[in-house]
């Protein structure tokens, strides 16, 4: 009995010893497995705070669903340009013709991109909520183009500008002043040659300028109408009361209005030389 006693006693130690060794083992695995940190049963951390016997602490991991740091965010490329102060050309007149339309430009059409233009473009934009840079882009030029229609000719070349015509053949000899009608310009020529273009605005349907070939016959510096008593600067006479002379009417509003018949120009300072060239009797042609 006591034999047995003993050997169930053994037995009974060598099985809790087979458990305790299990369990250790066990722990060891979770360890490795978990990066555990063992801690014996019973101990207490320095605040004298009792502790779970094994504590775990599992690596981490960046949460799939936490917020992004916010990137900033892309610029909107700006709409390109067309044209900018300093440009000339056709697309620079249509845009001062269609600036006039809706009275944001009072001078031109020029062709040239100047202060005037660009101050202009800059109140259109400001009183549309677009940027204030006195540059049309593409976004501007959409925007006038909504406004506006497609300006004619004479809107092109309200105050003058306009390529001449060719010259009609009666203009190929001699010194002769050459009119035409239909571009709305006077050549200064001699023996066929060009010396100087300008533009020149005509009489109206009731008081039309007479077509045909005639001569310069008399010339009057400070020339002051005696039937509309209206000045006529640098005026040379060809064809009863009409003459080719300075007009301060077409220098201020261009082909909006129009003559008692007499040939006008507008560029003070190109008739002022024109005057000086012309000679009494020199011919005067006036086509279409």
């Amino acid at each position: 009995m006591r034999t047995e006693g003993r050997i169930e006693g053994r037995t009974g130690r060598t099985r809790g010893r087979g458990s305790t060794v299990i369990a250790a083992g066990g722990v060891a695995v979770l360890v490795a497995v978990t990066g555990c940190t063992v801690q014996p049963v019973g101990a207490d951390d320095a605040d004298g705070k009792h502790r779970s016997p094994v504590r775990i602490e599992i690596p981490h991991t960046p949460s799939e669903t936490a917020t992004p740091s916010t990137a900033p965010a892309p610029k909107t490329p700006s709409a390109p340009v067309l044209w900018t102060r300093g440009d000339s050309g056709p697309g620079v007149r249509e845009l001062q013709a269609r600036l006039r339309q809706i009275d944001w430009l009072f001078d031109g059409p020029t062709g040239s991109y100047d202060d005037l233009t660009e101050d202009a473009v800059k109140g259109f934009q400001g009183k549309r909520g677009l940027p204030r840079t006195g540059r049309v882009d593409t976004t501007t030029w959409r925007r006038l183009l909504g406004m506006t229609h497609r300006p004619g000719k004479w809107e092109l070349y309200l105050m003058g500008g306009q390529p001449a015509a060719a010259p009609d053949p009666r203009c190929m000899t001699g010194r002769v002043l050459c009119i035409s009608k239909t571009s709305r310009t006077l050549r200064w020529m001699i023996d066929g040659r060009t010396l100087s273009t300008m533009a020149v605005r005509f009489g109206s349907s009731y008081t039309p300028t007479r077509e045909g070939v005639f001569q310069v016959y008399w010339k009057s510096r400070h020339h002051v109408s005696t039937l509309y008593d209206s000045p006529m600067p640098y005026a040379m006479f060809f064809s009863g009361g009409q003459a080719v002379h300075y007009s301060y009417d077409f220098a201020a509003r261009g082909y909006s209005g129009g003559s008692h018949g007499c040939v006008n120009v507008r560029d003070e300072a190109a008739v002022s030389a024109l005057f000086s060239a012309v000679r009494t009797g020199d011919k005067v042609v006036v086509s279409w």
